[in-house]
């Protein structure tokens, strides 16, 4: 008789587990089964992203970091970091831990970019307020901390061409020395659709003088991308899209020599290389 009884209760209770996956019921991980993991060292403009024990307070360069429930946080070595990244932690036991990330150099070759529209390299007064003004607008965006998690998906290529432009490259247009590319450009033909390389919400979509056709996608926890000199956007503010989905269409907008497709990735303000991204998943 007991051992049928307990043979019920296994059945029962094993029936219950799968009732609750299958309603979509997350499991809590156990904060003191998961250890402190980060990498050694990272190259400069990568994003980093490392685990805690659940519940954990994590701060590095001033931000406070969000964890997952699974204890995973997030965050972006800039173009220029140098030395070593310091990420604090305090665990929910009260346990504190200092963990040093090594910046590893890159070296930054200079790429000159001819044909550009004159107006978008040395713009008027005018024109130069409203560049200010609609960067201001985008970056206001890149302040988000929302709790959604594409940006640790395996990323994808938005589009399929030659890298035209590295990220972190010092750039020359027309002659003048411009700021190091905040991107990556791959060569495309006008109109190939662009899909979103992780899922997230659509937090910036519209045209503007120095950058054409602009979308922000938000990948959650400061991560974002960016897509430029679009010839047409598919989205609005508010769309949620996922991993795949066409956001819009390769162009030739603001300032571009011809059609590509700039991606450009942030975390929070800090700049970082969607290239070192995707080869994450090699």
């Amino acid at each position: 008789m007991i051992p049928s009884f307990l043979w019920w209760c296994r059945r029962v209770g094993a029936t219950v587990f799968m009732l609750l996956l299958l309603a979509g019921v997350t499991l809590e991980t156990r904060a003191d089964t998961v250890p402190i993991t980060f990498p050694d060292s990272v190259q400069q403009g990568s994003m980093v992203i490392g685990r805690v024990p659940p519940g954990s307070q994590v701060s590095v360069a001033g931000h406070d970091l969000r964890v997952t429930g699974y204890g995973t946080v997030v965050f972006g070595v800039g173009r220029d970091a140098s030395g070593r990244q310091t990420v604090s932690i305090t665990t929910p036991d009260g346990r504190r831990q200092n963990v040093a990330v090594a910046i590893t150099p890159r070296d930054w070759p200079i790429e000159r970019i001819d044909g550009v529209p004159p107006r978008t390299v040395s713009p008027p007064p005018e024109i130069a307020r409203r560049i200010q003004r609609e960067q201001a607008a985008v970056s206001a965006e890149r302040a988000r901390n929302d709790d959604r998690v594409g940006f640790a998906q395996t990323f994808i290529w938005p589009v399929e061409g030659r890298i035209s432009g590295r990220f972190g490259n010092q750039r020359i247009y027309n002659g003048t020395p411009g700021s190091a590319h905040s991107g990556m450009d791959i060569a495309a033909a006008e109109g190939t659709p662009v899909k979103a390389p992780a899922s997230g919400v659509i937090t910036f979509a519209d045209d503007l003088y120095l950058t054409g056709g602009t979308v922000l996608l938000d990948h959650g926890y400061g991560i974002s991308s960016n897509f430029l000199h679009l010839s047409r956007i598919d989205v609005k503010v508010g769309d949620r899209v996922e991993q795949g989905e066409v956001i819009g269409a390769v162009g030739s907008t603001g300032r571009a020599t011809g059609p590509h497709l700039h991606w450009g990735m942030n975390w929070f303000d800090t700049r970082i290389d969607p290239l070192l991204v995707l080869d994450r998943a090699k």
